[in-house]
Formats: structure tokens, sequence, C-alpha cells
């Protein structure tokens, strides 16, 4: 699935890039950029997504949940970093050079995601959107918006807001910590 034209770890995908140069979504279409975290492929919406980083060292903080690794600067901006795997109930991720930040906006905030490595920006119909199903709700399933099939390939396809909203006894993604 992944092919020549792919930007390396190192390289920033610009907003709103597209593996097609100069074409615009049909309506109704999605594009996301696809990861991997061990063999289990995600997706986020490619208009969330403002670059991707390669992985170097972070800030460890106080207090903090296990999945929030710690902060990054980035041009100026103190942005957190989640490491998805531990997020999802899997450990925490052995980082390497290899690895990557995907870093999101939401809500005015950017967010790191800790993933293994960028698989391609992968285009299909909303209606292509399969819901997860009952059986597999999960603490990891929560976090997921939907499923969908490209290429034989299942993605799973993170929901943002809920992912990035903590859980009940730890503090959200980016919130200040009172002492």
């Amino acid at each position: 699935m992944t092919s020549p034209s792919l930007p390396t770890a190192a390289d920033d995908i610009p907003h709103g890039a597209s593996h097609a140069p100069g074409s615009e979504p049909a309506a109704g279409s999605v594009e996301i950029i696809s990861f991997a975290i061990g063999d289990d492929q995600y997706g986020v919406d490619i208009m969330a997504v403002r670059e991707i980083k390669e992985w170097s060292d972070v800030t460890h903080l106080p207090r903090q949940p296990e999945y929030m690794r710690g902060v990054r600067n980035l041009r100026g901006i103190v942005v957190p970093i989640i490491d998805l795997r531990c997020r999802f109930g899997q450990g925490l991720t052995d980082c390497t050079p290899l690895h990557v930040i995907i870093i999101v906006q939401m809500e005015g905030r950017q967010i790191g995601l800790l993933a293994d490595r960028v698989l391609d920006i992968v285009g299909f119909e909303q209606s292509a959107v399969q819901p997860v199903p009952n059986v597999a709700r999960s603490s990891r399933a929560r976090f997921l918006a939907g499923l969908v099939t490209v290429e034989d390939s299942m993605i799973a396809l993170i929901d943002l807001p809920r992912m990035l909203a903590g859980d009940d006894d730890e503090p959200v993604a980016g919130q200040r910590l009172d002492s």
C-alpha cells in the first residue's frame, strides 16, 4: 500500500496534502493519513494533521497518565505527545529514531501522536466507513470512529475528540495541571 512518493518520517506533510496534486476530494469523500502501530493500521483525518516529525526525546512531566510521554517544543509551541500504543492498552512504545510523531490540531491545540510509521494518504467515500462492532468495544475500541477497508486492509479510524478527552481520573492531553 505504500508508494515511492510517500514522505519519509523526517519530511513534513503540508496541511491539506493530497496524493493527487491539485485535486480536491469530492463531496462525501474523506482523506486520511494511515499509520501503523505494530501490525495494526489506523487513520486520522488529513485535515487535522499539521505535520509529521521524526521521533526525538521529549521532556517528561510529573503526574501525567502513562500514555502521556511528555512534551516537545515545536517552533515555540509546547506540544504534548501521546503514546498511542499505550493509550490503546498495549504497553509503552520502545521508541527508536524510526518512530514518528503525527502532529494534529484540534480545538486550537496541537497534540503529537506517537506511531511506529506512516503508511499512506488514503481516500475513500464516507459511506464506506463501518461502525465498530459492539462485541469489540474494548478500551481501544472506544477511541475509534469506525472502520474502513481499503485494498484488502482494514484501517481503524481514530476519534480524536474522544481520544484526547482523557479519562475521568486523568488530565486531558494539553490541559494545564495545577499543583
